[in-house]
């Protein structure tokens, strides 16, 4: 029997490592923010954002029942996990669905249109804008907070009231105890989660040119569900570094994209040999941590209201490797709306 129930030994090594750093890197995050200085609260800061993003990472993992033998043990991890990455709000099951949609889709299944949204509250999209021109992630707080309270917005989710209501009593008073035993501490914390919200939009943003599909609870069928060529045609891969692999670790490997839908139940630790067997010596469909970080920074405030261009497919991927494309925002598998 594999130890703990993990799939294989390989995945028991990797997964365990993974989520031992998650767990250490929490609680020495949060420890050092309790000590006085700037250098332990950037450090505290830094660690406990990015253990947050490895939590996320497995989450993703857990929705694709790589970790564990059984769906119900990883299913279990991954509602552990919705509440250290504070996505605990709905119910882990809809984080699932809503993620195995935009596979068998081949679209951005959703709800709520934000940029539909925002283009009927210029108020608030302008105030969006100024704090993302400051590179604070606005637009994830906007639906970080919809999260919060989406059984009291989404009328599919009434019957999650319950549920809704117990996170945000326990995660609200646990903010609270940690806000009146240090306010340094609570920032802290806020600075972590929103360095998690900026890593997940960065990986995110340029992974496919989809476009948002506003069906998830209506029984349509999307336009190129089940399409594999479609599929590749449009998913990109944005791995961190092509030369040391070993720097897209930090992601769990989650620029290797192109690999991850070819093959879903794919571990994180096998996708960059299954990139290298897609697409053997060229580069595949890959944009390069340069220009993914050129579009970011060119494109965070007007990307909020609108796709810088309505090219797609090839034509998409050689704008988004010069750099010249918005891509996507705030569309995190962490938000099942």
């Amino acid at each position: 029997m594999t130890a703990l129930g993990f799939k294989d030994i390989e995945g028991a090594t990797y997964h365990g490592l993974a989520l031992l750093y998650v767990v250490m890197g929490y609680v020495l995050g949060f420890a050092a923010l309790f000590q006085p200085g700037w250098a332990y609260f950037v450090v505290g800061a830094l660690l406990l954002g990015h253990s947050m993003t490895i939590a996320a990472y497995l989450l993703h993992e857990c929705a694709h029942n790589t970790i564990f033998k059984t769906n119900s043990a990883n299913a279990r991890l991954g509602q552990v996990l919705t509440w250290v990455t504070g996505s605990c709000y709905g119910t882990y099951e809809d984080i699932r669905v809503k993620h195995f949609r935009h596979h068998v889709d081949n679209a951005d299944i959703m709800w709520f249109e934000s940029r539909h949204w925002f283009n009927t509250h210029p108020r608030t999209a302008r105030l969006v804008q100024v704090l993302e021109w400051f590179y604070i992630p606005a637009h994830d707080v906007v639906m970080h907070f919809i999260m919060m309270f989406s059984s009291f917005i989404i009328p599919a989710r009434r019957h999650q009231r319950l549920h809704n209501l117990t996170a945000l009593v326990v995660r609200g008073a646990l903010l609270t105890v940690l806000a009146y035993l240090s306010v340094r501490a609570f920032a802290g914390y806020v600075v972590a989660y929103l360095l998690m919200m900026t890593i997940l939009r960065f990986m995110d943003a340029l992974q496919h040119d989809y476009g948002g599909t506003p069906i998830l609870f209506e029984n349509v069928k999307a336009p190129h569900r089940g399409d594999r060529v479609y599929e590749q045609d449009h998913t990109f891969s944005n791995p961190l570094s092509l030369r040391y692999p070993w720097i897209n670790l930090l992601v769990l490997n989650f620029g290797y994209h192109n690999a991850h839908h070819a093959r879903p139940t794919t571990p994180w630790y096998r996708l960059p040999t299954l990139h290298r067997e897609m697409f053997a010596e060229a580069a595949g469909p890959v944009i390069l941590f340069s220009a993914n970080w050129k579009s970011f920074h060119r494109y965070r405030v007007s990307r909020v209201v609108g796709e810088s261009t309505s090219e797609s497919g090839s034509t998409y991927l050689q704008l988004a490797q010069r750099g010249d494309v918005s891509g996507g925002n705030a569309v995190s598998f962490l938000t099942s709306f």
